[in-house]
């Protein structure tokens, strides 16, 4: 006997039901969200805001939080980085700004300093150093010894503002505790003032500061001073101080 042709699709529609492979929608199984994705974070200095390393970041796709940092230009996990370009260094090497920086980098654990600008010029020639304000080869490196020997900052040498933000981005992967934002500027005692004004005369650098401070015992003593005292003690650096009796 036949199977009347109503019934037949009443069997087929029970066994669709009854078929594991149809999603059951009383079944009590959570159905597994996808976690959203965390962006790496990189606290930057605001006054870093309108340079090219903070709009590669964002390109990155990195959280960025723009706030104004006491020490350092950019803020990754735990590291504090400075940024310099090459003329920024030099520049800050001369007129001890730098020195004064990376006493400040000494209150986290773990800094760097990053000069970028290699893809298009040397930090130093050998053959010709005018391009570079006159500084000779080995004054800068010896400052160089002087960041990684007495300060203890690892530099960094990147090509351009893209190879420094793809570094900030490497170092946001490391899994790392967040550093602390609670530092403070470093505060020079009265004597460290008084050296770091002569250091800002070209050519007078920490030894001869203190040599000129301790002879004259102040300020007002050095400037008052002859020339012919201040060369005696310090020899021809002592001629940039003829520049006391210059006119504006």
């Amino acid at each position: 006997m036949k199977t009347p042709y109503k019934k037949i699709i009443k069997l087929k529609q029970i066994k669709s039901v009854m078929n594991p492979k149809f999603f059951d929608i009383f079944s009590k199984k959570k159905i597994s969200e996808k976690k959203p994705e965390i962006k790496p974070k990189v606290i930057i200095d605001i006054r870093e805001k309108n340079s090219l390393v903070a709009s590669e970041i964002a390109s990155l796709n990195m959280e960025i939080e723009f706030t104004t940092l006491k020490v350092g230009d950019y803020i990754v996990n735990d590291v504090v980085i400075e940024r310099k370009t090459i003329s920024d260094f030099i520049g800050s090497m001369l007129n001890k700004r730098l020195s004064n920086q990376l006493e400040e980098l000494q209150q986290y654990e773990k800094r760097l300093l990053v000069i970028e600008g290699f893809e298009n010029r040397f930090l130093y020639s050998d053959e010709e150093h005018e391009e570079f304000g006159g500084v000779h080869p080995n004054a800068i490196r010896g400052f160089l010894l002087s960041i990684l020997l007495k300060y203890k900052v690892p530099v960094v040498y990147t090509k351009n503002e893209n190879d420094t933000a793809r570094f900030i981005l490497t170092l946001s992967k490391k899994k790392e505790k967040e550093a602390s934002l609670n530092v403070n500027k470093k505060s020079l005692t009265k004597k460290e003032r008084m050296q770091f004004i002569l250091e800002g005369f070209p050519g007078i650098g920490p030894k001869n500061a203190k040599k000129l401070l301790e002879n004259f015992k102040t300020m007002k003593n050095v400037f008052n001073a002859s020339q012919e005292e201040r060369e005696k003690l310090i020899g021809k650096k002592a001629d940039i101080f003829t520049i006391l009796d210059d006119e504006f």
